[in-house]
């Protein structure tokens, strides 16, 4: 296997075990949990198997992806506020949302959190940004993030957001967004009792 190769792997498989588990995994709080660790494992694999890039990573690009993230959850979440329903028509395929996370315990709400903020949202930017924009190209990468979310429009926008974020700025202010999006969602769940979002 060559370097780059290996690189790709290391990308590609953290996500791709995610995705796999997603599938053969019940929709149980349980079923997360494991989906979690797994990826997480891999993830810290993969730190270790891909090359550091050199240098540091600028606060003011840590400031700017964070700042990016706050607003990418208000777009998240802002359009179904109004209750329109042309919205949920067109732009969500399925209901979404994780019911069995809101009857469980502190425990495993704690893991969705965790597992939301700072393992998938890891695995997706190595994947989406860092792999499959070299690969294919950015705007194949726009479309695949929006088919991978129910709400495609928004997955869409938000796309294209992280991408100009990591083209501009670097994997590291792209994570940063997108870990400061799914912990802001997160805790807008918990606090509005809004699961569809989960």
């Amino acid at each position: 296997m060559t370097a780059a190769q290996e690189r790709s792997l290391w990308l590609i498989t953290p996500y791709a075990a995610w995705m796999v588990l997603m599938m053969l995994l019940p929709a149980t709080a349980g079923g997360y949990a494991v989906r979690t660790a797994v990826t997480a494992a891999l993830l810290v694999v993969a730190r270790r198997r891909l090359p550091r890039a050199g240098g540091s990573v600028a606060p003011a690009s840590i400031a700017l992806g964070a700042a990016v993230g706050i607003v990418v959850c208000a777009i998240w979440v802002l359009p179904e506020q109004f209750g329109w329903e042309w919205y949920r028509r067109l732009f969500i395929l399925g209901e979404g949302g994780t019911r069995a996370v809101a009857e469980s315990s502190a425990t495993m709400i704690a893991a969705r959190l965790v597992g939301s903020a700072f393992v998938i949202a890891i695995a997706e930017e190595l994947f989406f940004r860092e792999w499959l924009i070299g690969f294919a190209g950015f705007w194949w990468m726009v479309a695949l993030f929006a088919i991978e979310h129910d709400r495609w429009l928004v997955g869409a926008i938000v796309g294209v957001i992280y991408g100009i974020l990591y083209l501009r700025r670097g994997l590291a202010a792209a994570i940063v967004a997108h870990v400061i999006t799914n912990l802001a969602l997160g805790l807008w769940v918990l606090a509005t009792g809004q699961w569809q979002f989960w």
